[in-house]
């Protein structure tokens, strides 16, 4: 499973959880990943994606296609 979204890109990042007292220690912020399948109409099979809650929405507004058409630009292999 890829460690960041397939369509956004996002990948888990660092920074500091800062205290009342204002101490800093390091931290990371992940993104919420969730393995979603997709049926991919044109190719006429399921796709198994790993997907950021925000791409599932993206994916509910634009659609499966274009979605599908924007990660194979970037060289994303599905």
């Amino acid at each position: 499973m890829p460690n960041y979204c397939q369509l956004t890109g996002s990948r888990p990042r660092s920074g500091n959880s800062v205290s009342h007292s204002n101490r800093r220690t390091r931290r990371w912020f992940r993104p919420n990943l969730q393995k979603k399948r997709y049926f991919l109409q044109s190719e006429g099979r399921w796709v198994r994606l790993t997907l950021s809650a925000r791409a599932i929405k993206i994916i509910d507004r634009r659609g499966l296609e274009k979605a599908v058409a924007e990660m194979r630009r970037r060289g994303e292999r599905i």
